[in-house]
């Protein structure tokens, strides 16, 4: 990673977290498939760029036991954005699809096969 987390990873977190604030990291991490290292390296990056608030809720002598975290209103809009610029992706890989597959059966060869 170039210190940046990649945009996939943040609309997976924002995602998850917007519908689940109790999730931990060690769920958050089964849930989306990756290491407990890299959903910790992840949660951190988005909370030090002002899209994650973590609240520590459960403290046992030094050490936190149970975080919480909280989409900001700054990663509630990232959120809104990286949805937007995901649909518009999808929708182009759509009609890109719908144009190959029209192209295909307008072919005579192919419709001779059918």
């Amino acid at each position: 990673m170039n210190g940046q987390p990649l945009k996939e990873d943040i609309f997976s977190i924002l995602r998850i977290l917007s519908s689940n604030e109790e999730l931990t990291q060690r769920g958050l991490s089964a849930h989306m498939g990756i290491s407990l290292g890299k959903t910790n390296y992840l949660l951190k990056s988005l909370a030090k760029i002002g899209l994650l608030e973590i609240r520590n809720f459960a403290v046992r002598g030094q050490k936190v036991n149970k975080a919480r975290y909280l989409l900001t209103k700054k990663g509630f809009e990232e959120k809104v954005r990286l949805t937007h610029s995901f649909l518009k992706k999808k929708e182009h890989e759509y009609n890109e699809m719908k144009k190959e597959w029209e192209a295909l059966f307008s072919n005579p060869v192919i419709i001779g096969l059918l």
